[in-house]
């Protein structure tokens, strides 16, 4: 392997993490993008603290938190690769829309939209590159009462 192969893996990640909620495919891509457990930390767009959750848990609540959506759409762009052996880290920009149904939106805005960075982390498995790590750092939002975790509760 050499340092571009893995730079293109890593890059490839991303789209497939992206995949999963855009596609609402729950079985073979996570599998494809994460090791088991994996870490999370989202807190900066919902009230929860980071933390480390077998890959199935981790599925549960991300089919659960995407069934409220319509339509999701996630760009990541901007990808800053540091690989060091079998670890890299990974920093990106994204955009993430999610579209509520009208009925949800009752004739106010439909969409949540959050802008901001990703900063994870991945080790090389038997496998391939995984994301081991996941920390989503929010700059912006519209609309967050129409996030999954408002919607939910």
């Amino acid at each position: 392997m050499t340092e571009l192969n893995d730079r293109a893996d890593l890059l490839e990640l991303f789209g497939k993490y992206a995949d999963i909620a855009d596609l609402k495919e729950y079985v073979e891509l996570p599998r494809q993008v994460f090791t088991d457990p994996l870490t999370l930390d989202f807190s900066s767009v919902a009230d929860i603290p980071p933390m480390v959750l077998p890959l199935d848990d981790y599925l549960a609540v991300v089919k659960g938190s995407f069934a409220h959506y319509d339509a999701t759409h996630h760009v990541i762009t901007g990808h800053v690769v540091r690989v060091d052996g079998d670890s890299a880290t990974v920093h990106a920009h994204v955009r993430a829309e999610h579209w509520v149904p009208d009925e949800v939106a009752a004739g106010g805005p439909n969409r949540w939209l959050v802008v901001g960075f990703y900063d994870n982390e991945a080790v090389r498995t038997a496998d391939g590159w995984r994301f081991s790590r996941v920390k989503l750092t929010s700059a912006h939002q519209e609309n967050p009462h129409l996030s999954s975790v408002a919607l939910a509760g």
